[in-house]
Order: C-alpha cells, then sequence, then structure tokens
C-alpha cells in the first residue's frame, strides 16, 4: 500500500513538472508570435485594423492607379488638359480616356468594358445605367451608377455652325428649312448631339425624315465627326455643341434655345464595378473644383459644380 502511495506521488510529481514546462512553453510561444506581428506591423505601417499612415485620397503612396474614364467626345480637349494638370495633384494616377458618343460609351460599359468613372453629354444615357433612374428609360434594370456620386457636372449649349465662308449663306436655324440649304450634317439619334438636333428640327417644324427626302441630310457617328465635316466644308451647315465650334475654329451663325432643344446637362458618376474606388472619387472630386471649371469655362461650357 505504501509502495503504491509513492508510485502515485511519484507520478503526480512528475505530472505536474510536465505540465509547468508546458505552460511555459506556450507563454513562450505566444509571446514571440505576438512580438512577431508587432514587428511586422511596424516594418509594414499598416496596422492589424487596416489603416496605412501612407494612404491618401489618390491611393496608397507609391502605388500607381490607372484609371479609365469613359467621356462624351466633346470633352476630348478639356479633359486631356485637366488630366495632365491632375499629375501635380495625384502623380500616381493615371488617367486613360475612352472618348466617343454616350450612346456607344454606355454600350461598351453595359458589355463589361472596363470604365472607372463615366460622363455622358445627356441624362438619359446616364440614366441607362442608373438602377435608381425612371424604369421607362432604364429599361433593362442595369445597375452600373455607384449611389451617391453621380452629379450634374457641365452644361453645354447647342449651336449651329457653317464652314468658313458661310458659302450657303446660313445664319439661322429657320434657313434649315429654307432653299439655302442643300446638305446638313448631324449626329445619328442614338448620340446625344443628334438626339438635340431632332429636337430643333421638330420645334422648326420639320424632320429628318423630310430632309432625307430631298437628300439634304447626312450623319456623323459623334459630335466630332459632325464638326469634321463643317470644318472641311463637305456640308452646309450642322448643329454641334458650342464647345466643338470653340476647339475647332469655327464661329457659330445661332444658338438654341432651351425651348428648342431643352438644357443640354452633362451627369458624372463613379461607376460600382471601379476597383478603384476612392481614387475614382478623387478625380471626379477633383473636376468638380475651381480650377477645372476655369477649364471648362474656356471653352464654353458652363461649370454646373465648383
Amino acid at each position: 500500500m505504501r509502495k503504491v502511495g509513492v508510485m502515485r506521488k511519484g507520478l503526480a510529481l512528475l505530472l505536474g513538472v510536465t505540465m509547468a514546462f508546458s505552460a511555459a512553453a506556450c507563454g513562450n510561444g505566444q509571446k514571440s508570435a505576438t512580438e512577431g506581428t508587432d514587428r511586422k506591423e511596424a516594418e509594414s505601417g499598416v496596422t492589424t485594423a487596416g489603416a496605412t499612415e501612407g494612404t491618401t485620397a489618390q491611393g496608397t503612396e507609391g502605388e500607381d492607379v490607372e484609371l479609365i474614364v469613359f467621356a462624351a467626345a466633346s470633352m476630348t480637349e478639356t479633359l486631356t488638359e485637366i488630366a495632365e494638370n491632375y499629375k501635380n495633384v495625384a502623380p500616381n494616377v493615371k488617367i486613360t480616356f475612352n472618348f466617343d458618343s454616350s450612346g456607344t460609351l454606355k454600350t461598351q460599359i453595359e458589355e463589361g468594358a472596363d470604365c472607372d468613372v463615366f460622363i455622358s453629354a445627356a441624362q438619359k444615357q446616364m440614366n441607362q445605367l442608373d438602377i435608381e433612374a425612371d424604369p421607362e428609360v432604364n429599361k433593362d434594370g442595369l445597375d452600373f451608377v455607384k449611389q451617391g456620386t453621380r452629379i450634374d457636372l457641365l452644361e453645354n449649349k447647342v449651336v449651329l455652325v457653317t464652314p468658313d465662308g458661310n458659302p450657303a449663306g446660313i445664319e439661322a436655324f429657320q434657313d434649315i428649312t429654307s432653299d439655302k440649304l442643300n446638305l446638313i450634317c448631324l449626329g445619328n439619334d442614338d448620340v446625344p448631339v443628334g438626339a438635340y438636333s431632332l429636337k430643333i428640327l421638330d420645334y422648326l417644324g420639320t424632320s429628318a425624315e423630310e430632309l432625307e427626302k430631298g437628300n439634304k441630310i447626312t450623319y456623323g457617328s459623334n459630335v466630332k465627326e459632325v464638326t469634321t465635316q463643317v470644318k472641311e466644308a463637305t456640308v452646309d451647315c450642322g448643329i454641334i455643341y458650342a464647345t466643338d465650334a470653340f476647339s475647332a475654329g469655327l464661329t457659330p451663325v445661332a444658338e438654341a434655345t432651351a425651348e428648342m432643344c431643352g438644357q443640354v446637362i452633362y451627369p458624372a458618376a463613379v461607376l460600382n464595378t471601379t476597383e478603384d474606388e476612392t481614387e475614382a472619387q478623387a478625380f471626379l472630386d477633383y473636376l468638380a473644383t475651381d480650377e477645372c471649371a476655369e477649364v471648362f469655362e474656356g471653352v464654353g461650357f458652363t461649370a454646373l459644380k465648383k
């Protein structure tokens, strides 16, 4: 009995010592892991909460980011200049533009093209991508606009322009319906400037169909193509934006009123497909600054956000 008791005491003592060593080992292991984590965080500048001291509105310091901006063709000159200026604001952000008609850009976005920021020359194309827009416009229920980012950025004007010297003597929109006109160039009906043009024709009591019957109309796939045809004097006149007339060195002979075609508003938004939301929003915010307003207004835009 005593022998068994001694053995039990010995086993108990051995078990106690073993457990003590195990506890010490575990304690040392946990401490080492914590110290290792703290050391890594100190070296990287990143905490377990995900905060990075080098992070700014333009992204992590030293990290290159490319933003893809889809914008109406009428913004080519102004946005190209603004992108150069933006290099001083966010040197690690590269802006890549895709300029075309708003209708074409909308279709490309819908089909999955990479795009971070979209700027349309009309509300229609933006509405067609905005889940909160009127279902009568967004008939397919598309959801590409990041809610809370959409703004009305600019206003433009629709004007009637002629080639240098104005050979046909076109002096007003009403001359479109007169014998003075041999050939006019308009944007396609799926292009914002084309849609505004059709409203003007309706206001004048005519239509594209009527002009087509007399072989008096030709079309451009975007406002730049219309501008080029006028500039090269292949047509008597064309309907474009005031900003494109300015950029091309054309002097408008008439400016459409809101009664004739409505307001020409350019909405802009970050898309919810972006992988660089912070940088995209920062660039959109920059477009609404006084610095950018000066560039936009220098060619005939009216800045609505600044």
